[in-house]
């Protein structure tokens, strides 16, 4: 078990308070997705696009990692192989456990990028839609996330890990979001074993060849005691 790559989605962060889009009475259950995940809502009303992240991230400043996030940056610090996250969140929780190197493939809320130049700085807390690039002083700046029918950050370095990862886990994903919903069968095909972490089994579950069903709090700390025989 010499290479772990990890992809981790909504449901590792839900413990830490904050909502997947599919939870009913959070802050995706009060908009359409076309609204505030796509380039084409963001064109339509960006003063609401901003509001919208705005709310998320000021409830990602106030979160705190989970035993998951902590169990994962362990197993980053202590495994004697290489062990590499990738995270369809954008909320920087793996950093605050103390994980090193996340690949963000849907980018991070306090990060800010230029529509026009595409530029990228840190975002204030909040932004609206007369904030001017630093860079190219076009009044563009939008939220560094990967929205609905954009294309996800880092995908050749992604397939590389996937060609050649020994173990492949994907925990808190529904399995319904592409590229994301294929990794576990382009791990399978260099040979990983396949460990789904979920409450339900996915829309993907019979790409794994185990699945491990419960709280990620619960779950996540169990195999990577196990992993590391601790």
């Amino acid at each position: 078990m010499r290479k772990i790559v990890i992809l981790t989605g909504a449901g590792i962060s839900a413990e830490s308070g904050l909502g997947t889009f599919r939870d009913a009475g959070g802050l995706w259950a009060r908009h359409r997705i076309e609204d505030v995940a796509t380039p084409e809502g963001f064109a339509r009303d960006p003063a609401l696009v901003h509001r919208f992240y705005n709310a998320r991230r000021a409830q990602a400043v106030e979160a705190r990692p989970n035993p998951a996030h902590a169990a994962l940056a362990r197993l980053q610090a202590a495994h004697d192989g290489e062990v590499v996250i990738i995270t369809q969140n954008v909320d920087g929780l793996h950093e605050t456990a103390g994980a090193q190197n996340v690949i963000h493939m849907h980018g991070m809320l306090s990060g800010a990028l230029c529509a026009a130049c595409d530029a990228r700085w840190q975002a204030p807390l909040a932004m609206g839609p007369g904030d001017a690039c630093p860079v190219c002083a076009a009044r563009a700046a939008r939220p560094d996330v990967v929205w609905f029918g954009e294309i996800p950050y880092r995908m050749v370095e992604i397939g590389q890990h996937l060609d050649e990862a020994d173990v492949f886990v994907a925990i808190g994903t529904s399995g319904q979001v592409w590229p994301a919903a294929g990794f576990a069968q382009q791990a399978a095909r260099g040979g990983a074993w396949r460990v789904e972490m979920n409450l339900e089994p996915s829309d993907i579950t019979g790409d794994f060849s185990e699945t491990r069903l419960g709280r990620a709090s619960e779950v996540v700390p169990v195999w990577v005691a196990e992993v590391l025989g601790a």
